[in-house]
């Protein structure tokens, strides 16, 4: 910066030396023509003595300007140019951070590249500028290989639910072909097994085809006030009609019990509790139906059983898809493993929350708790 404030300098003196030049020209041409010109180069020397009383101090003054200029002016560009040196500066150390990191996003996806999405490891590059952006992408690696593992153990889940019944139905089908033409027994319990069979894969199809639906947004919630009182009424008249193996109770209000929801897809919630309860409870026992309000005024609806209930290391998985906590009761059943994971599917869409009382031997209670009406 300093040889060119030097070289600006000299080019603004040698400049203005020419300015004084050519206005000391005309000014003494002037001079001269007034006191009456020269006709010939003998009046110079007149000349140079009419005029010395000016010519001397402006000459004098001009070298005083030029001599200032010389020596001082260098330091004033200097100064005058210190904005652009720190602009220049600026941009200087923005050039060098913008390729440091280029050069670190660089190593950041490299080390990306070579991570794999199923085994369980860490992104970690070692430069600490970019560890708030690793523990990011670390919390993103490891949602997503919690749903790999979800999706992995939903597949096979639902292929080994899908794999018994096709299985019998192949069975009976073998059997109708060899024996079954002749044998009317074979026949009746070959239809019959076949005809169960099929009815529990259309029940599974069914409920996976609704858990995928809503998994990618396409089942959409009908929002509107209904009477929880009423809908919990429906079910229990429902559930005595077709069961009558169970004796079953309702408890609600006189006056109704007003919500905010989907009231088909909330029922469906209220039917698959009620089908689980009548499942699990021995013939004769009483399942009972409540609705109502809590003391801080959120509705809630409630099914209630005497069957054999759930240990306390199952209560936290009995909401996940396809999980047992015995196998051989839910084959007895006939239940698909998914009625709990779709119930809370809804209940989640809702913005409500369940709260399950069990103890193994003595039945369950589930609530299921609904926002108030203007939440969600």
């Amino acid at each position: 910066m300093g040889s060119t404030a030097g070289r600006i300098n000299r080019l603004w003196v040698w400049r203005l030396f020419w300015i004084f030049f050519w206005v000391d020209l005309l000014v003494f041409a002037l001079l001269a023509y007034q006191i009456g010109g020269l006709e010939l180069l003998s009046d110079l020397e007149r000349l140079q003595h009419e005029l010395a009383f000016l010519y001397i101090p402006v000459f004098g003054f001009q070298a005083f300007i030029l001599l200032w200029h010389l020596i001082f002016g260098t330091r004033r560009v200097r100064k005058r140019l210190l904005p652009l040196q720190e602009l220049a500066a600026s941009a200087e150390k923005l050039s060098v951070e913008a390729r440091v990191g280029m050069e670190r996003f660089h190593t950041l996806e490299t080390a990306i590249s070579q991570m794999s999405p199923t085994q369980v490891e860490q992104l970690e590059t070692g430069d600490s500028d970019l560890a708030g952006l690793e523990q990011a992408i670390n919390s993103l690696l490891e949602r997503m290989r919690d749903n790999y593992r979800q999706q992995a153990r939903f597949v096979s889940d639902a292929s080994h639910e899908l794999r018994t019944p096709i299985s019998v139905v192949r069975g009976y089908a073998d059997m109708l072909d060899r024996w079954g033409k002749s044998d009317e027994k074979v026949l009746d319990e070959s239809i019959a097994a076949i005809q169960s069979e099929s009815a529990h894969m259309q029940r599974l199809v069914e409920q996976l085809l609704f858990l995928a639906r809503g998994d990618i947004g396409k089942t959409q919630l009908e929002i509107s006030k209904f009477d929880i009182s009423a809908m919990m009424k429906e079910v229990h008249d429902e559930s005595r009609m077709i069961d009558s193996t169970h004796e079953y109770v309702l408890k609600i209000p006189e006056e109704p019990v007003e919500a905010l929801g989907d009231p088909g897809l909330l029922k469906q919630v209220a039917r698959i509790l009620t089908d689980n309860a009548a499942k699990y409870s021995p013939a004769g026992s009483t399942i009972t139906l409540k609705a109502g309000t809590q003391a801080d005024g959120i509705p809630f609806f409630q099914v209630q059983d005497e069957g054999q209930g759930m240990g306390a290391d199952d209560v936290p998985h009995i909401f996940e898809r396809f999980y047992r906590s015995d196998s051989s009761r839910t084959k007895s059943t006939g239940g698909t493993g998914l009625g709990l994971s779709i119930a809370k599917w809804i209940v989640d869409k809702h913005g409500g929350h369940f709260d399950v009382l069990t103890w193994e031997g003595l039945g369950a209670r589930i609530t299921v708790n609904l926002p108030q009406k203007g939440q969600k």
